[in-house]
């Protein structure tokens, strides 16, 4: 199996990913559910940052810090930068934001490596509906130091256009701020997976390519 066949089949086995009739958010009715809230142990996070450096190895992207959004991408970018070392031998180093800044002490608007001008960074969160983190975090950075952003990595791009328009969360955030996002897998090669047969779910398969239909993007 590829790494996206085994990350899909590891987000199966972990309870991250559903399938069946869920309710989203937007108010859409959908035939599967991604919750990255069920990640919770040690064994689970050092699997998932394997994933995360996977993708950025394969993507070829250059960067010098991983940056991990508080919270939810905090842990995330450090699983990911052990992972680059110990997998591929790429020694990033790694920081978060404070949501309020620290006035003494070190002091700064971020925790771990201290940005400097020119320093390309790579965003690490888990999924993206609608580039609400990226827009938090982007003023954070460009307060801190003239970073290069080097891209954004998540772990799925669900292909589904906003609900005020025709482009995908991805697309969008790509048109406003020139930011590349990574996934390490979409929609479709969810899809391909039931078809393939390298998950169970093809009850759902119909339901899948009706929801990619009318609310997907290419």
């Amino acid at each position: 199996m590829t790494y996206k066949q085994k990350f899909i089949k590891f987000m199966v086995e972990n309870g991250v990913l559903r399938f069946g009739e869920f309710t989203l958010k937007s108010g859409r009715l959908a035939p599967y559910f991604i919750n990255t809230g069920n990640y919770k142990s040690g064994a689970q996070l050092a699997k998932l940052g394997e994933y995360y450096a996977q993708c950025i190895a394969e993507n070829g992207i250059q960067a010098d810090t991983l940056v991990g959004p508080a919270y939810k991408g905090i842990p995330l970018a450090v699983t990911t930068a052990v992972s680059l070392y110990t997998k591929h031998g790429l020694d990033l180093s790694y920081c978060f934001d404070r949501k309020e800044v620290k006035d003494h002490g070190e002091g700064g608007l971020f925790v771990g490596k201290q940005l400097t001008d020119g320093e390309r960074v790579i965003i690490i969160e888990d999924v993206m509906t609608s580039g609400k983190a990226l827009r938090e975090i982007l003023p954070k950075l460009q307060a801190s130091a003239n970073v290069q952003i080097a891209g954004m990595v998540i772990s799925v791009d669900r292909m589904e256009r906003g609900l005020e328009s025709n482009l995908s969360a991805v697309q969008e955030v790509y048109k406003e701020f020139g930011v590349r996002v990574y996934s390490i897998v979409t929609m479709a090669d969810i899809i391909e997976a039931i078809e393939n047969g390298i998950i169970e779910g093809k009850e759902y398969l119909d339901k899948m390519k009706e929801y990619r239909s009318k609310y997907g993007v290419e």
